[in-house]
This record gives C-alpha cells, structure tokens and sequence, in this order.
C-alpha cells in the first residue's frame, strides 16, 4: 500500500515541523537532531503523531464554529 503524504498547501510543512517540535516537547520526548527515527519507540512516534491529529482537528472546530455564527 503506498501512502500519499503531498501536502495541499506546500506553505504548512514548515507549521507542521514546528508543531511536531512541540507536541514532543509537551510530551517530553526527544526528537533525534539528525532526522532518523529509526531508533525512537513507535509508541513515542505515535503519541506524537497523534497529539499533532488532535490539535489539527481542534482547531478545524473552532474555525467550523466561526463560520456559524
């Protein structure tokens, strides 16, 4: 199965990035400085990714609430 990962808007990887940065931070986990994850946990990698899916669909909510009022 291949995975599709292109980013609609190319201009939200760096917001991405940084969100990845402090989602592990809020975690206290260390994300390696020379970009291989080969040695992190999975569970560490999926916390991280799924903090950063929370966040994304929490702020989708609070803009869908925006558009009806």
């Amino acid at each position: 199965m291949s995975r599709n990962s292109t980013l609609v808007v190319q201009q939200a990887k760096a917001a991405l990035n940084q969100m990845k940065y402090e989602v592990a931070q809020e975690l206290g986990i260390q994300i390696p400085q020379d970009g291989y994850y080969g040695f992190m946990a999975t569970r560490d990698t999926g916390a991280i990714g799924g903090n950063i899916t929370r966040k994304l669909v929490q702020m989708a909510e609070q803009q869908l609430q925006g558009f009806r009022r």
